[in-house]
């Protein structure tokens, strides 16, 4: 019974996922949650440069929250990203350095993936599947040429060699010589 369940909610889990921000949320609330836990940490290592009161664990659960909105509420990931790469520039000064420079990255990539994110983006098609219709694309084309070659050659009205699919020079000739009046003076 638990199989059935399980192959029923893997499949949801990825059709939600799938149209909404799920990666750039998840950075940014891990970026956050970095951040804050070097501001706990009770090691000599930590720094103290810059305000260490209330914005040093402000912003980055600010980010958190940024973070988890852009996952449950997609719609508005435009405002949650600028605001969420506001926060994270705003920890360097805050959080030691945004968290010794990870919780900054993370907070940074992941606004900047929630910002260029597109909501009916085509899924993107694999390097394999890309060489398959190119392979299959290329066979086409030669099986074309192929018979092409073989298809009889017939003499138009106009003593042109034709192949059975029109030539160019034929049909600007034919399309030249019935134009109207008006714009051939």
């Amino acid at each position: 019974m638990s199989a059935d369940i399980r192959q029923g909610v893997r499949p949801a889990f990825r059709a939600w996922r799938a149209h909404r921000p799920f990666l750039a949320g998840v950075l940014l609330t891990l970026g956050g949650a970095e951040i804050l836990v070097t501001m706990k940490v009770s090691l000599k290592v930590v720094l103290h440069i810059g305000m260490q009161g209330l914005a040093g664990y402000l912003l980055p659960s600010l980010m958190i929250v940024c973070g988890l909105l852009i996952i449950f509420n997609p719609a508005q990931r435009l405002f949650y990203s600028i605001v969420g790469i506001l926060l994270t520039l705003g920890t360097w000064l805050t959080s030691n350095l945004g968290g010794f420079f990870v919780g900054l990255t993370l907070g940074a990539v992941g606004s900047c993936m929630a910002f260029g994110w597109l909501p009916d983006q085509e899924p993107r098609v694999s390097r394999r599947q890309r060489r398959k219709i190119k392979r299959e694309h290329k066979a086409a084309v030669a099986a074309r040429t192929t018979t092409d070659s073989k298809a009889p050659t017939t003499t138009t009205d106009d003593g042109q060699d034709d192949t059975g699919e029109g030539s160019l020079r034929g049909s600007m000739r034919s399309s030249t010589v019935d134009s109207p009046s008006h714009l051939t003076t």
